[in-house]
């Protein structure tokens, strides 16, 4: 297995480099365009998916057989300041991506699309054959764009290609900006948690460990390969919107201890809802999640206890949960 990261400053780099020292790499090994290895076959290569030389430069040597790309700028409101960020990452990194299957053939690409690409649906739950073409935020845009480029290569090169809609990924080792770490850290410090449209949103919250299982049975199985146009589109998600103010509350007993809630009037460019239909993968894959809010919760605060061992100190970043 072979993993690249640019580790870019979007949210503190010691967090990336904590989640490489749980993996077995020596961190202080890391330099730009090198290869370490951990000791249990897997590899890590700090590399710029926008660096299209050394992203060609590193499919011709390796020979992937399969790809699952999931790096891209993350953050909807980071896209609202920041665009350019997003079209250079999201777009023509992932065109360089595909460009590498296509001139070094897989057996399988497997890429992360998002929830956010069926914008305020009022259509839910969110279905893949939903029509998803007015996206409210330029991170949902790049993530169309995306799924539109893969579905032109797959036919024109038949690569066999297959895009994820995730929901609201939330576990350990989470960007400080999503929810439940930047939320955690506000109840930890007392600072307040700011709930936008005065906390009435729903997300369908999704367990690391069920977008990974997710993951773990599509990649070595491509089913899209009898398709004339050999790609396809799945949800990955719970099931189950839960409102945010009821989200912070599971997180309050969890962590023992009461959170200052702020709230605030909706923000332009945010969902309102998203809740997903996994009929689809669970037809074609057995996908079935398992983790349940309060389970996924708990584990995650006592990754989060654990916190100050890794020294990574305050995470708090300015975005909010999207």
């Amino acid at each position: 297995m072979y993993g690249i990261d640019n580790l870019n400053h979007y949210y503190d780099v010691r967090l990336k480099l904590a989640r490489l020292k749980e993996c077995g790499f020596a961190v202080a090994s890391i330099a730009y365009g090198r290869t370490i290895d951990n000791g249990c076959g897997g590899k890590f290569c700090q590399l710029d998916l926008t660096d299209a030389d050394g992203i060609a430069e590193l499919f011709r040597r390796e020979r992937f057989d399969g790809v699952c790309h999931l790096a891209a700028q993350a953050g909807v409101r980071y896209s609202v300041r920041h665009p350019s960020v997003y079209v250079e990452s999201n777009i023509r990194g992932f065109f360089n991506i595909l460009t590498g299957c296509k001139q070094n053939p897989v057996e399988h690409f497997v890429f992360a699309s998002s929830s956010s690409i069926y914008g305020n649906s009022q259509n839910t739950p969110f279905r893949e054959d939903d029509p998803a073409a007015t996206p409210v935020n330029l991170y949902a845009a790049t993530k169309k764009s995306d799924e539109l480029m893969a579905y032109a290569y797959a036919s024109l090169f038949q690569l066999p290609t297959t895009g994820l809609r995730f929901f609201t990924v939330y576990g350990p080792w989470c960007r400080p900006d999503m929810a439940l770490l930047k939320f955690a850290i506000a109840i930890r410090d007392g600072r307040p948690i700011p709930l936008y449209n005065h906390g009435d949103m729903a997300r369908d919250f999704t367990y690391v460990d069920d977008i990974v299982e997710g993951i773990a049975r599509v990649l070595p199985t491509p089913l899209c390969k009898s398709d004339p146009s050999p790609c396809r589109t799945y949800n990955v998600g719970y099931g189950h919107p839960v409102k945010l103010i009821d989200f912070v509350h599971v997180l309050e007993e969890e962590m023992g201890k009461k959170a200052r809630i702020e709230m605030l009037p909706f923000q332009s460019g945010d969902m309102y809802c998203t809740w997903a239909d996994t009929a689809k993968l669970q037809r074609d894959y057995g996908y079935t999640p398992v983790v349940s809010i309060r389970q996924g919760v708990r584990n995650f605060v006592q990754w989060f206890q654990r916190l100050p061992d890794f020294g990574i100190g305050d995470l708090n970043d300015e975005e909010s949960a999207g």
